[in-house]
């Protein structure tokens, strides 16, 4: 039996075809290797020039936005002490004057009012526990406006950053948390 061998002539010189993958003809690695270096600095012209400042700006734009929130918050911690530190100074003054009005009276009665004395000392103590009662109610409502304010600069944080959808609750909660 006679086998036959065809072959094909192609445009590019009278090369034979050979079987296989044409990837690894090694005739065809030049021009591979041009357009694939042709191809890598386009690809590395495009990256370096357009996608990697581009990215620069965002990452640094939310880095401006996360401190100016964090610079925010860190400001009204500072408004908030500073308010408990005047609701303290109110305290202690209040106190102060209660217990000056009470030596005076005191002094000034003498032995006779000892029983008045025990009234007025009754009524002292409850204005000073009322007057605990408002300046404890508004120290809370100084720091539960606070934590709002802290849990909804956390929840637009995490959203910026994230994209996740976070509900003023669970923020609140997770704020509630931070001691």
């Amino acid at each position: 039996m006679a086998t036959t061998t065809t072959e094909t002539t192609g445009a590019e010189g009278g090369h034979a075809a050979k079987p296989g993958m044409p990837q690894l003809d090694t005739t065809t690695w030049v021009p591979q290797l041009f357009w694939l270096a042709v191809a890598f600095i386009a690809l590395y012209m495009v990256v370096s020039r357009i996608v990697i400042p581009k990215t620069g700006g965002v990452i640094a734009k939310r880095k401006a936005s996360v401190e100016g929130d964090l610079a925010a918050a860190l400001a009204l911690k500072a408004d908030s002490d500073r308010a408990v530190e005047a609701y303290e100074q109110s305290r202690a003054a209040a106190r102060a004057k209660a217990n000056g009005i009470a030596q005076e009276n005191r002094n000034a009665l003498g032995s006779e009012i000892d029983g008045e004395r025990a009234k007025l000392d009754a009524a002292l103590s409850a204005k000073a526990a009322e007057a605990d009662k408002r300046i404890s109610a508004a120290k809370s409502k100084a720091l539960a406006g606070i934590k709002g304010v802290a849990a909804d600069i956390a929840r637009d944080i995490a959203i910026e950053l994230t994209s996740a959808k976070i509900t003023r609750k669970a923020a609140a909660d997770a704020v509630a948390k931070i001691k």
